[in-house]
């Protein structure tokens, strides 16, 4: 396969893993373009809560996680972070 064909198919995903977990619990969030895995119950919820607004706020700039560039989907990413 080409180089130039490569960069056609390249994909973006978003994988948050948390290491905290300590009950047990296998915890797992999947979507069409990000990955929850594991961690506390307080953590894997809070992950996913900063990834759907990560998405919203990609969706209210009227981009995609295909198109943003890095140092900008690390700041919305900070931004959409709970307190």
């Amino acid at each position: 396969m080409k180089k130039a064909n490569r960069r056609k198919t390249r994909q973006s995903h978003l994988l948050g893993i948390g290491l905290d977990n300590q009950d047990g619990h296998k915890r797992l969030t999947s979507a069409e373009e990000f990955t929850i895995v594991g961690g506390s119950d307080e953590t894997h919820g809070r992950m996913t809560e900063t990834v759907i607004k990560t998405f919203e706020a990609l969706k209210e700039r009227g981009k995609t996680i295909h198109a943003v560039e890095p140092q900008e989907l690390a700041e919305i990413i900070h931004k959409s972070t709970p307190r």
